[in-house]
This record gives C-alpha cells, structure tokens and sequence, in this order.
C-alpha cells in the first residue's frame, strides 16, 4: 500500500490514551495521520525543490512535464496502477498473507476514513513521495535501489517477517514500474499510479477491517456510522 502508510500508522496508532473512548482516540489519531499526509504534501516537494534548485543532475519542471503528453501519462499511470493494485490485492489476500492482511485492517480500522479521507491521504502520498523519491532521488541512485530503498523505510522489506517480505518483493518491483513510468512518460504518470495504488488498496483495507470480528478488533466498537466506502 501505498504507499506508503506503515511509518504514517505506526506513528499514528500508539501508544493509545487509556482514559479515552475507542471513537476518540480514532478522531485524534485520524487528524494526526491527514496531518502527517498533508506534512508530506508539502515537505517532500520542498525537499525534491531544494536538490532541484542546487543539483545539476535534477530537473522536476523537464521530469513532469516528460513528454508533453499528458493524456497519455494520465492512461498509463491509471493503467499500471489499477495492475499493481489489483496484484497486490491478491497477494495479501492471500491465505499465505492471512496474518499481514488483518494486521493491517485492524490497524486502518480504527482510523474509519471516509473515501474524501482516502482521497486525500492518497493524493498527498502520490504527489510528495514521488516529488521527491522519483523526482529528486532517483535520478541520482537508479530506479533499482530507490525502489528497494522506498519499499524498505515503508517496513515492506523485513529480515524478520518474511510475510511481509513477500508482499514487500512485489512493491519492490511495482515501485520500479514507477519509476520506469517516471523516466519513460513522465512524474505524473508515476504520481498517477502512485495514488491509484493507494486509493484501491485503503478501500479493500478499510472494507477487511470492517469483516474482522469486534472480539478481535475492539477498536471497531461503538463507532458512529460514517459514510460507506
């Protein structure tokens, strides 16, 4: 996912206040995680802006704009990442994943994000981490090591759950699609794919979370109903 959300939930998530209710506790830690995405919407551009500005090597106005076709990088980057998601889907669902799927279900569950929500979160994630990790490191480190490097400060690439690392395997390689997307079309098409990836994999979390049973995801209790996804 992604992209990207396991240092953002971590963050989030605990440790959990005591003296407050599950649905409270869900509200604060939601306003800290559309914070935290929109931090990313604006700090990681800054930083791929600051290496464009001092770096003969980068050029974000020639890296978005690619080809000038935008169009074609708006199909593309739906394209592969309707195809990332829709694989990823299907590895973390997974009986093999079973663990790592409710893991990450009861984790977004608490938060109960609407689509906006979604949206949001996956629209800041596409355009920050792919500003700066397509746009500004990659073009010093190759697409091979700054997706190994992407996946693995997203905890994707764990030594010590090699579920995880299954499914982190998989982004790896969907991370490079990216950045092949990025130097071949254009950023936007990697910041397309980016936030499909993202807006699909939230949704069929946050609808997992929802099949987990409340005995094994207390954080689900008393919730008022929001809008359905």
């Amino acid at each position: 996912m992604g992209a990207q959300f396991a240092f953002v939930f971590n963050l989030a998530v605990n440790p959990k206040p005591l003296i407050l209710k599950p649905y409270l506790c869900s509200m604060l830690k939601k306003r800290i995680l559309l914070r935290l995405a929109l931090a990313t919407l604006i700090g990681m551009p800054l930083v791929a802006i600051m290496v464009d500005r001092f770096s003969e090597t980068v050029n974000l106005q020639l890296a978005i704009t690619g080809d000038g076709k935008y169009w074609e990088q708006l199909a593309a980057g739906g394209f592969v990442g309707i195809m990332i998601a829709v694989t990823a889907h299907m590895i973390i669902a997974s009986p093999l994943l079973d663990a790592v799927n409710s893991s990450y279900a009861r984790m977004l569950g608490r938060f109960r994000l609407t689509f906006s929500e979604i949206l949001l979160i996956s629209l800041c994630a596409g355009v920050g981490e792919e500003m700066l990790f397509r746009g500004a490191v990659q073009p010093f480190l190759g697409i091979p090591v700054t997706s190994i490097f992407f996946v693995a400060i997203h905890g994707y690439l764990n030594p010590r759950d090699w579920r995880i690392s299954i499914y982190g395997l998989f982004m790896t390689a969907g991370i490079a699609c990216l950045g092949y997307l990025a130097e071949s079309r254009g950023l936007l098409s990697a910041i397309i794919g980016h936030t499909v990836i993202d807006v699909y994999l939230l949704i069929y979390l946050q609808r997992s979370a929802k099949s987990i049973p409340v005995t094994h995801n207390p954080d689900l209790v008393d919730f008022p109903e929001e809008e359905e996804i």
